[in-house]
């Protein structure tokens, strides 16, 4: 299998995409305000964990190409992709 070859600006897009219309009702509550989120940009598939090492690790296991994004629950700045927040790749 090989990569999708997707700019940074289209996986920030279909990762805040598929937060907006439907993760983010399910994850920001208690104790996941402040843990790292990492989402497959292709499938939406997600996991939550302190780090998001451990998530990473697991979906990259499952699909060796995936296009992953991390963001940390419930704060604006914790989405870094290359030096820039998900706001900046996305405007």
């Amino acid at each position: 299998m090989s990569a999708i070859l997707w700019t940074m600006e289209e996986v920030a897009a279909r990762v805040k995409h598929f937060y907006e219309h439907g993760i983010r009702q399910e994850v920001e509550h208690g104790e996941n305000i402040g843990q790292m989120i990492v989402i497959d940009a292709e499938t939406g598939e997600y996991g939550i964990d302190r780090s998001g090492v451990e998530t990473a690790l697991k979906l990259k296991g499952k699909k060796p190409f995936a296009r992953l994004f991390t963001m940390r629950i419930g704060y604006d700045v914790g989405v870094v992709f290359g030096g820039a927040t998900m706001e900046q790749v996305t405007q």
